[in-house]
């Protein structure tokens, strides 16, 4: 299964799972819980993120790097977006100075 296929797999189990009741998918029970729920679990996974870089374990960064990029397509889901949404932007700031791209939004 090619990368893209796996996103587009995902995305579409994600959506799925909004119709799911929140006892029976541990995805539903997120979207049940809101945004900030969702957001909760972005930050605590975010935080283990980090955690797990400074162990220098490469092993634990990457099953934490899963689950925050899990958990962001989980709200990406909950707001109506999907992983398709991200490709294009990265595809439109590839081959660009990332100081570019920071001066363009003028932040």
């Amino acid at each position: 299964m090619s990368n893209s296929d796996l996103l587009a797999e995902l995305a579409a189990v994600l959506e799925a799972r909004k119709r799911a009741r929140p006892e029976d998918s541990y995805v539903a029970s997120l979207y049940a819980g809101g945004t900030e729920a969702v957001l909760d679990k972005i930050a605590e996974e975010a935080s283990e993120v980090i955690e797990a870089a400074r162990t220098s374990d490469p092993d634990a960064l990457v099953h934490e790097v899963a689950d925050l990029w899990f958990h962001s397509l989980v709200l990406l889901a909950h707001m109506n977006l999907g992983p398709d949404q991200v490709l294009r932007e990265l595809e439109r700031r590839f081959g660009r100075s990332g100081l570019q791209e920071k001066a363009s939004r003028g932040r």
